[in-house]
């Protein structure tokens, strides 16, 4: 089947209730990008926070974000008690977890344990894109963020 035919399908199913970008329907959950609020995290990457347990109905342990990083910008450094999954959409970068360090791309996929220093640079010419899946879910007083 067609994306595009997919797509119209998906969104002429039953009634759905639309509530800030989100729509809902017979238990689906489906939130636009563009409709989260972005906002400059405290390791000063630019965030979209798309799923979290605390601010929608939804029955998951983990909460999952959309970062950004500019051409040559590096995130502060910071550890979190959780354990982190970085999936990189889109650019090159040098990821730093504790004492290694290694480049990332589009399509890799970064385990951080928990407890573990962690920052990424983008190296490449364009923005560096990629998701953040935090488990259990993401909260202020679970990240320490570190003194460059």
């Amino acid at each position: 089947m067609r994306q595009g035919a997919h797509r119209k399908a998906k969104l002429s199913s039953p009634p759905m209730t639309e509530h800030l970008g989100e729509r809902k329907g017979r238990g689906m959950f489906i939130r636009d990008l563009e409709d989260c609020e972005e906002f400059t995290a405290g390791d000063r990457s630019q965030l979209r926070e798309l799923l979290h347990p605390d601010k929608a109905d939804v029955a998951l342990r983990y909460s999952l974000a959309h970062a950004v990083t500019a051409p040559g910008q590096v995130t502060g450094r910071h550890r979190l008690k959780s354990s982190e999954v970085y999936y990189v959409l889109e650019g090159e970068g040098l990821m730093h977890i504790d004492d290694e360090s290694e480049p990332v791309s589009a399509g890799h996929v970064v385990y951080i344990p928990p407890g573990s220093t962690q920052y990424i640079e983008n190296t490449g010419e364009g923005e560096l894109r990629f998701l953040c899946i935090v488990d259990p879910a993401w909260r202020p007083e679970d990240e320490h963020v570190l003194q460059a």
